[in-house]
């Protein structure tokens, strides 16, 4: 792969990846181009990123899918790892094939569609590439590349352009986070041993992006989900990993004579994000194909006062940064803090707070509209005591709130 690499940049323009509606079109299988809809109103423009992440699928977080958890056979557990461990692998892989066929259906993908999205985010975990998992002291549900795929051929009917994202790390970028999908008690990430493991993961994965016509509308890769918020807690991350990432990445498209125009666009958490700057150690061919991703939730501000009033402003008056270069927000959403988020004055379903969480969403759209556009957490929320779907979620904002 290395050797092919030299040759393959030798004629590689400075420009690397593409992005939708501005360097190619993604169309859907009927003709239509999401990124250039005539009928969105108002204030968004064309060739924006507007989309939603499918949470919860291939990265489990039981906190916000607690009956699908329960249906599933895992209640007694708090993450994938766990529950895995404690079904058995056999039972385990049955019961997650289960979720996978059920939790993201052909039906959802086509209402993000029908509302006028154009991109959706899947979270997955380095286990998905299963040869690199330690089958003596790892444990998590195998067969899920199968089920990605289908689910992005379904999105690639659709017209949905598709950002794959490592959203848990070998040894787990957060301590005891179920959304790495296991609760290390210690950030076991940032070391040489576990950033090779990852990248083996994404020049798997991008080799298999280019090879699988099921993956034709993916075009970005997120090399990491929410690493640890301080610099000094990281090490390696942008001196070492991000680098080497670029290179093996670049190395595995060359591997499959991928033109410039098609080569992935390759993400990192933003300077924003805090856990330093992502370009400081790249080359400005590296940067060139790069995108940046901040996520932005008003809930764990302690800076905002906790009034309706406030979370409305500060978001009207938001600015998102977009020094490091093409930004996106990849992950907001409408939660209420979570001293208040189940009074009556913020319960999403009490009909009175309706027209504040339209206008909140549309608030925040619109100054996430500024940079590169926003994807929403998440598609589908499912709790023990009530079912926040697709139908109240996601698509009760979109129309209220943006159309």
């Amino acid at each position: 792969m290395l050797t092919s690499l030299f040759g393959f940049l030798a004629f590689m323009p400075l420009t690397f990846a593409w992005l939708p509606g501005v360097d190619k079109q993604v169309l859907a299988a009927d003709g239509t181009d999401l990124f250039n809809k005539t009928s969105l109103k108002r204030f968004l423009p064309s060739n924006k990123i507007r989309g939603v992440n499918l949470g919860s699928l291939f990265v489990f977080e039981p906190w916000m899918a607690g009956t699908e958890w329960t249906r599933i056979g895992c209640d007694a557990y708090k993450t994938e790892f766990d529950c895995v461990s404690g079904l058995g692998q056999t039972a385990a892989n049955k019961a997650f094939q289960d979720h996978w066929a059920n939790w993201i259906t052909e039906t959802d993908i086509n209402n993000i569609q029908s509302l006028g999205l154009n991109t959706i985010r899947i979270p997955t975990g380095y286990w998905m590439r299963e040869d690199i998992v330690y089958a003596d002291s790892e444990h998590f549900p195998q067969g899920g590349y199968q089920a990605l795929a289908n689910l992005c051929g379904l999105a690639k009917a659709a017209g949905l352009y598709i950002i794959i994202d490592m959203h848990g790390a070998p040894g787990a970028q957060q301590a005891m986070q179920p959304s790495t999908g296991q609760n290390a008690p210690t950030a076991g990430f940032y070391v040489d041993y576990q950033y090779e493991r990852a990248l083996k993961y994404l020049e798997w994965m991008t080799t298999n992006i280019h090879t699988n016509s099921n993956f034709s509308t993916v075009g970005m890769i997120e090399l990491v989900n929410e690493p640890i918020q301080s610099a000094n807690d990281v090490p390696g991350l942008t001196s070492s990993f991000y680098p080497q990432a670029f290179s093996r990445i670049r190395a595995a498209e060359a591997a499959v004579t991928v033109p410039a125009s098609s080569a992935l666009t390759i993400q990192m958490m933003s300077s924003s994000w805090g856990s330093g700057n992502p370009n400081q150690d790249l080359t400005s061919d590296d940067t060139a194909g790069a995108a940046y991703d901040n996520h932005r939730y008003l809930k764990y501000d302690p800076s905002i006062p906790e009034t309706k009033t406030d979370y409305l402003s500060t978001s009207c008056k938001d600015v998102i940064s977009d020094s490091d270069g093409f930004t996106i927000v990849g992950e907001f959403s409408i939660s209420a803090p979570s001293d208040v988020e189940h009074t009556s004055d913020w319960d999403p379903s009490n009909t009175a707070n309706t027209q504040f969480y339209q206008e909140w969403f549309a608030a925040q759209a619109r100054a996430y509209e500024k940079v590169g556009g926003w994807i929403f957490w998440s598609w589908k929320v499912r709790l023990l005591n009530m079912i926040s779907s697709s139908e109240s979620n996601a698509n009760g904002m979109l129309l209220g709130g943006i159309e």
